[in-house]
């Protein structure tokens, strides 16, 4: 198995959402292509909170040379959306609505270092669930923050 590649089509159907996650973690189950692209992984996952980790590339530079606000805004989507997968029963599928997203300070390659992005979902409905993340480096100083909103598809 690679290690990044899309899930298997029927994982929705045999594993809740924390167990996909956590066999992610594990490596049974593939990380997503993105994650490996933009170099972050998720780290950690319990009932509706999940931390990512990673380190932004001289690669993932824009033109004026600082991390793309792109990166920043893919490792917070994916802490916010699986926050909400942590809390999927076996059968239920979800996705993003909507994102709002503030960036605080210039992230850097090579200088600001390892970032941390831990989500949360703050309110969990039958067919809404709203969720929100951090994005802080390794003293605790944050650089961005977001919140989305993820609709979600009852059990057939």
């Amino acid at each position: 198995m690679s290690r990044y590649a899309p899930l298997p089509p029927d994982t929705f159907d045999r594993l809740s959402g924390l167990d996909t996650l956590r066999a992610m973690i594990a490596g049974d189950l593939p990380a997503p292509p993105m994650a490996g692209t933009l170099n972050f992984d998720l780290i950690e996952a319990e009932g509706g909170r999940v931390v990512f980790a990673g380190t932004p590339l001289e690669a993932h530079l824009n033109p004026a040379g600082t991390v793309h606000g792109g990166w920043a805004a893919t490792i917070l989507d994916s802490a916010l959306a699986c926050a909400v997968h942590a809390t999927l029963a076996v059968g239920e599928r979800y996705t993003s609505v909507e994102m709002k997203l503030n960036y605080l300070r210039p992230i850097l390659a090579g200088k600001t270092g390892r970032l941390t992005c831990e989500g949360k979902v703050i309110q969990r409905g039958r067919t809404l669930a709203l969720s929100e993340a951090r994005l802080v480096d390794s003293g605790g100083k944050l650089y961005a923050h977001a919140s989305e909103t993820c609709m979600i598809f009852p059990k057939a």
